[in-house]
């Protein structure tokens, strides 16, 4: 059965009767006639706030330095505008604001949105380049972990080579081989400490990982006379021979050239290329 036509006219009786018997008027909504009961929740009207009243407020916040507070409001602009260029430059300038914060986190994850969504926009190299550098800035000492400085590299990487021509590039040249360096500083500092622990299998792969991925950095001459030092504790005249020889040819100056010359030389033994050695192939191969 319809339920219009059920309640329909039984209003109206009701309504007609109130009005003959002269009764006092009553006040009543629209709930009271609802045969089904009062409405459970008040309807409100939410009414549109535009989009420059969130960016303006982002943009005050940012300028008194509450960068989290700024964040916040360019997020909220882009739930309630997506779509929209406000909400692209809204989501760029929540990348700017959380690396203002130092939030490393929270600035790559924008960061990578905002290149999901945007990859071709003019502000895409420099996104990237702020990703890089909030990680940078995060730089831990060379006993922990590394895992920023990795995506850190990946980002300056990135700047390179999508944008070789971008002001941030050169910056993020520099900081690439900075990064290197610290990272092989890591590789060497684990390995001196397995050398400590007589480990001496375990430091030779970890000064290996400074020859094959960080070659060009200055770490690469200490590398060399551990391993000199490594191969002579286990035994291995040949491969410690090579490694003082490749030493002496690259960085003849070096003092680490010196140590491993007179390590090999209380043994009776001095600097001599291998060719089929694993170093003198790396390096044949540089």
């Amino acid at each position: 059965m319809n339920r219009n036509s059920e309640y329909g006219p039984k209003l109206l009786v009701a309504l007609a009767a109130l009005a003959l018997s002269g009764a006092p008027a009553l006040a009543f909504s629209l709930d009271d006639l609802n045969p089904f009961g009062p409405s459970k929740y008040e309807q409100k009207v939410d009414p549109q706030v535009p989009a420059d009243h969130f960016y303006n407020e982002g943009l005050t916040k940012l300028d008194k330095g509450d960068y989290e507070g700024a964040a916040k409001k360019f997020g909220e602009l882009q739930k309630k505008h997506p779509f929209t260029q406000h909400a692209r430059k809204a989501l760029l300038m929540e990348v700017y604001a959380n690396y203002r914060d130092g939030k490393a986190t929270d600035t790559t994850t924008a960061a990578d949105r905002y290149l999901t969504l945007y990859p071709t926009s003019p502000e895409a190299a420099y996104v990237t380049y702020l990703a890089g550098q909030v990680l940078f800035e995060n730089m831990p000492d060379i006993h922990r972990d590394q895992g920023n400085m990795v995506r850190a590299m990946k980002y300056f990487q990135a700047v390179v080579e999508k944008y070789p021509k971008s002001e941030y590039a050169a910056d993020a040249r520099y900081k690439l081989q900075v990064a290197r360096d610290q990272l092989a500083a890591y590789e060497l500092n684990v390995g001196r400490f397995y050398m400590k622990k007589e480990n001496y299998a375990a430091a030779i792969n970890r000064f290996r990982e400074v020859l094959f991925k960080y070659q060009t950095t200055r770490e690469a001459e200490e590398a060399l006379e551990r391993l000199t030092e490594c191969y002579l504790a286990i035994g291995v005249t040949h491969e410690a021979q090579t490694a003082a020889a490749v030493l002496g040819a690259n960085y003849p100056n070096s003092p680490f050239y010196q140590d491993a010359f007179d390590r090999l030389k209380g043994q009776g033994l001095s600097p001599k290329e291998s060719q089929d050695s694993w170093i003198s192939k790396l390096f044949r191969s540089s």
